[in-house]
């Protein structure tokens, strides 16, 4: 099989990393208007892109509200304008400079803890500068990773030491992380459900001892979407649903149609007593997630795709290693598959979003105006 391939992506070096804007656009106006009809404003996490371009195609004001997940994040992020941003990873002692360096340069970051230790030193770095560092803190709906629960006495502790030793108590957060195994969207609303009461109770917990909490934040993808209301919630975070990916459409919160990433690959070789077609696309190119592997269809490290984007029943990536890609039938699949002759251009469709595009320094990004010029967004990456 010669399959057509789109002229434009001709000339590009193989493997990279493909947006189909059309898609992504899509994807970005289909939470936007879900976060409008449940009456909150919507905190998009740009831990996915980490790209100025994409960014301002995501957030739905110029400067802001956005989430991070890396302090270079936050400084790349605030020298183009972006100047609402909270880091949604917990504060450390040591990153505080950098913290009061970002509030100096105008931007408000939002520093995330869920400790006494981390309240102590916000509040001593917040009355050593002059500067109200905002702090929320996090709350745990699931067992999952960080938190406190409402129940916790530490909650109040903290929430004390934040409003009286100078720093700007500003909310509560939950992430739902354990909605990523929740298959369906009925099981994903009770997630949803889950983390909003959690996070409401941890609210009121808070006023309730005289302290202000004015947000109140949730989010993950799956729970994002799935929400059916969030009342006394104030504002609604996700990231990966600008791409969406494999593990989302396992779980069934996207189509595979709706996966606006792709890594294009070029066929280099085949093995035909095995069955196998090698590509230039290895982990290198993909990553080694294999998010997919736990669900109901395990899609190897990637589904294949034409060049043009259609995917081709029954092929996946079952192998990788550094720098070369397996494609090969998934098990159990009897039905014909073409033949690719060396050269050929392929897309694949990433298990993990983030993880794959972590591995690129730029998008190559088809425009939704058909026949309009590829454009290149960079990316970045570090801590």
């Amino acid at each position: 099989m010669s399959a057509m391939t789109d002229s434009r992506l001709s000339p590009l070096p193989t493997p990279c990393l493909l947006v189909d804007e059309a898609r992504m656009t899509r994807n970005i106006e289909r939470l936007a208007q879900h976060a409008a009809a449940l009456g909150v404003s919507l905190r998009p996490h740009l831990k996915t892109t980490k790209s100025i371009e994409a960014a301002r195609r995501v957030l739905p004001g110029g400067n802001g509200p956005a989430t991070v997940s890396t302090l270079a994040e936050a400084e790349a992020f605030a020298e183009a304008g972006i100047t609402d941003i909270l880091y949604g990873v917990g504060i450390s002692p040591d990153k505080l400079e950098r913290v009061l360096a970002l509030h100096r340069a105008g931007c408000r970051l939002i520093v995330l803890l869920d400790c006494a230790a981390q309240a102590e030193a916000v509040a001593a770095a917040a009355r050593a500068s002059g500067i109200a560092i905002p702090a929320m803190i996090e709350i745990d709906s699931d067992g999952h990773r960080s938190g406190l629960t409402a129940q916790d006495p530490t909650l109040v502790e903290v929430g004390r030491i934040l409003h009286a030793g100078g720093a700007e108590l500003c909310g509560v957060l939950c992430h739902a992380g354990e909605s990523y195994g929740a298959v369906g969207r009925a099981a994903q609303a009770l997630c949803a459900e889950e983390e909003r009461r959690a996070v409401v109770a941890a609210a009121g917990v808070l006023r309730a001892a005289g302290l202000p909490c004015p947000v109140v934040s949730v989010g993950s993808t799956p729970t994002a979407h799935a929400a059916e209301h969030l009342d006394g919630v104030t504002e609604l975070r996700a990231g990966v649903y600008v791409f969406f990916d494999l593990v989302m459409a396992g779980i069934e919160v996207c189509q595979i149609d709706d996966i606006a990433l792709s890594v294009l690959t070029t066929v280099i070789g085949h093995q035909p007593s095995r069955g196998w077609t090698i590509c230039d696309a290895g982990w290198m190119a993909m990553s080694r997630d294999r998010g997919t592997a736990s669900q109901r269809v395990d899609q190897g490290y990637g589904v294949i795709c034409d060049a043009e984007g259609q995917v081709i029943p029954g092929l996946i990536v079952i192998q990788a290693n550094q720098e070369h890609g397996v494609i090969a039938k998934r098990p159990g699949f009897d039905g014909p598959i073409p033949e690719f002759a060396v050269g050929t251009r392929l897309r694949i469709l990433p298990n993990h979003a983030c993880a794959t595009a972590a591995q690129h320094q730029n998008y190559h990004v088809i425009p939704d105006t058909p026949g309009a010029a590829l454009k290149t967004w960079p990316r970045f990456s570090g801590w």
